[in-house]
């Protein structure tokens, strides 16, 4: 069932400026030993194309391909049917500002364990903060 676009819903978006190189940060978004470091478990590999699992826990192993690499800059990939996960790293000096966008949210669409968009999108956006923080810990620690 193709979802009308209509129903798109917001990308989950959060910015924030890490005291650590774009070297660093992008290690820490785009090798599996990073990702694994403060998102989840994981057997990426930076090219395009991979299709590789995430290990989410109590949700299994989740599906992931990666779609657009550019590095330092940018990553994107496919992460289970409906969403992109994608890191935008931008220097600035000595810093770097990152981006994590998710994207694909539509509020006509369940995700595979029947769970409405609209129901979970609140809760992933907390989860995306969480994490951003995470990250940001990582490099900077």
């Amino acid at each position: 069932m193709e979802a009308s676009n209509h129903a798109a819903l917001p990308d989950i978006r959060h910015t924030g400026v890490f005291k650590a190189s774009i070297r660093k940060v992008w290690d820490a978004v785009a090798t599996a030993e990073g990702l694994t470091a403060w998102f989840m478990p994981n057997d990426f590999e930076p090219v395009v194309g991979h299709e590789f699992h995430i290990n989410a826990g109590p949700f299994g192993m989740s599906p992931c391909k990666v779609t657009e690499i550019d590095p330092p800059r940018k990553l994107s990939f496919l992460w289970g049917k409906d969403w992109t996960l994608t890191f935008e790293l931008k220097e600035i000096g000595e810093t770097t500002e990152v981006t994590i966008i998710h994207s694909g949210w539509n509020e006509e669409i369940l995700t595979e364990f029947g769970q409405p968009h609209t129901a979970i999108r609140g809760v992933m956006d907390q989860g995306w903060a969480g994490l951003h923080q995470k990250l940001r810990d990582y490099v900077e620690g």
